[in-house]
């Protein structure tokens, strides 16, 4: 028998969408000028090696994204507890929203993310560099 779905992707995209703030392509473009401002990643790394990277984006995978901002968690990263607009963004705009919704939730503000991910910035002109993962050696 299958296990039966209380809240489905839907109603969770919908939630978050109604709490956090969402952002253009053009208005996250603008916004990354600023020092105030970090864009985080959420891709994979096979995505970022793929389709490139936002220049300065900070590469957090979804998987570690409460672990690295817990300041109590032993995986926390310093970055998450400076006074900054944190801004996500994945491949489409779909995991970024329920990532900012849980830092949000979390209690890191101001928070944001990118409608239409990494392809609405990249097609709206936003700058766009290859990246390569450091080789173990």
């Amino acid at each position: 028998m299958p296990q039966t779905i209380h809240t489905g992707i839907k109603a969770l995209m919908d939630a978050a969408n109604a709490e956090i703030e969402t952002l253009s392509a053009a208005e996250a473009i603008d916004a990354a000028r600023s020092d105030n401002v970090v864009i985080v990643d959420i891709r994979d790394p096979r995505e970022i090696e793929r389709e490139g990277r936002i220049p300065g984006a900070f590469s957090c995978t979804r998987g570690m994204l409460e672990f690295w901002i817990d300041p109590a968690s032993p995986y926390a990263k310093p970055l998450f507890q400076e006074d900054k607009k944190f801004i996500f963004h994945c491949a489409g705009g779909l995991r970024s929203a329920l990532a900012a919704k849980t830092a949000q939730d979390m209690g890191l503000k101001p928070v944001a993310h990118v409608a239409g991910g990494f392809a609405a910035w990249r097609d709206a002109g936003g700058p766009v560099e290859k990246w390569e993962p450091k080789k173990k050696g």
